[in-house]
């Protein structure tokens, strides 16, 4: 692992990152930090530092989801207005759980990628410190006209996932957050993960920074909702990701079947990518040869990819909004 460190440090060094490492593969496991947690403060991103990995918790959704059906409350094919007690006056009766998870209800959403580039644009008119619970984006897209037709191509979608965390409340009885830190977290020994008010947040935990165009640096407190939610915006470490996916593979979260069903690609997104319950996919031949998990917001960058032929798991963390992926690159030229 010292030469793969080399190499990682050579490239923190020339695009000045800030993050955490952590790799594991046959040569062993290796985490290493980089760069501030509080620049202000001058306070070091360490192992075991928190950092908000935006969307790449999407997957945290998803399990609970898939728990559920595997508890026989709910069925892949149970419909949204089945779930639901809110009136969409515009949606599809048809759409589905397993649509709402592919991206492919084709329900509008909060954020459209398509028609913004950046998402602190979004909170200019809508105050981000209201939104604290997940019926807070409701009025942000629930009288929206649906953006395409149900079981349409995939297009990514937040606000599907908004819908399906309020399906996991309606249907365990917990608040969302409270049900992912005692069916998941606590299962994979995620001991410091959680979804964290960011007008609170506990001890270990990086503030996300954004590059002013003067080369001076600003917190993203004012760029996104005050409180993590289902489509993104949980805290980990990126130790606990690893320990996550670990969890996943030994059927510690979803039952053996379901596991199988969980990690089976879905739908074809471009080229050799897909999607599944799981996330993207890449696919080669009929073979998936890596699991890969991101999320961006601004001031938050996450990488995460497994490749299940050599059981290896690289998962890189950063509190800024760029450098994760060109960590993840090097470290995948070294290793695979």
């Amino acid at each position: 692992m010292s030469k793969l460190i080399q190499y990682v440090d050579k490239v923190a060094n020339d695009i000045q990152f800030s993050g955490t490492i952590h790799v594991k593969s046959s040569e062993g496991i290796t985490t290493k930090s980089y760069g501030y947690s509080n620049r202000a403060e001058r306070i070091k991103n360490q192992t075991n530092t928190r950092y908000g990995i935006a969307s790449g918790c999407k997957i945290f959704t998803s399990i609970a989801i898939c728990q559920l059906i595997d508890a026989g409350k709910l069925s892949f094919d149970t419909t949204l207005n089945q779930c639901l007690d809110v009136d969409f006056p515009y949606f599809d009766e048809n759409i589905t759980i397993h649509h709402l998870l592919t991206h492919t209800s084709g329900v509008p959403d909060y954020f459209d990628e398509d028609e913004m580039d950046d998402y602190e644009e979004l909170w200019v008119s809508i105050p981000m410190y209201h939104i604290r619970s997940l019926k807070d984006f409701l009025p942000l897209f629930k009288n929206m006209k649906m953006k395409a037709e149900v079981g349409s191509s995939f297009s990514y979608n937040n606000a599907g996932y908004i819908l399906l965390g309020l399906i996991v409340e309606k249907v365990s009885g917990y608040v969302f957050d409270d049900y992912i830190q005692k069916y998941i977290f606590q299962k994979a020994g995620m001991e410091d993960s959680g979804y964290f008010e960011m007008d609170g947040l506990p001890e270990r935990t990086a503030f996300g920074y954004i590059e002013k165009p003067n080369g001076d640096w600003k917190t993203n407190i004012y760029s996104l909702p005050v409180k993590s939610a289902s489509d993104g915006g949980a805290y980990v470490t990126a130790r606990d990701m690893a320990l996550f996916w670990d969890a996943l593979m030994n059927n510690l979260l979803l039952s053996d079947d379901m596991t199988d069903q969980f990690l089976k690609r879905r739908i074809h997104v471009d080229d050799d990518i897909y999607y599944g319950y799981a996330g993207y996919m890449q696919v080669m031949e009929n073979k998936t040869i890596k699991h890969i998990l991101m999320g961006y917001d601004p001031g938050v960058n996450f990488r995460f990819v497994h490749y299940p032929a050599t059981s290896s798991t690289i998962v890189v963390c950063s509190n800024k909004s760029e450098g994760a992926y060109e960590i993840l690159k090097k470290i995948e030229d070294v290793l695979v």
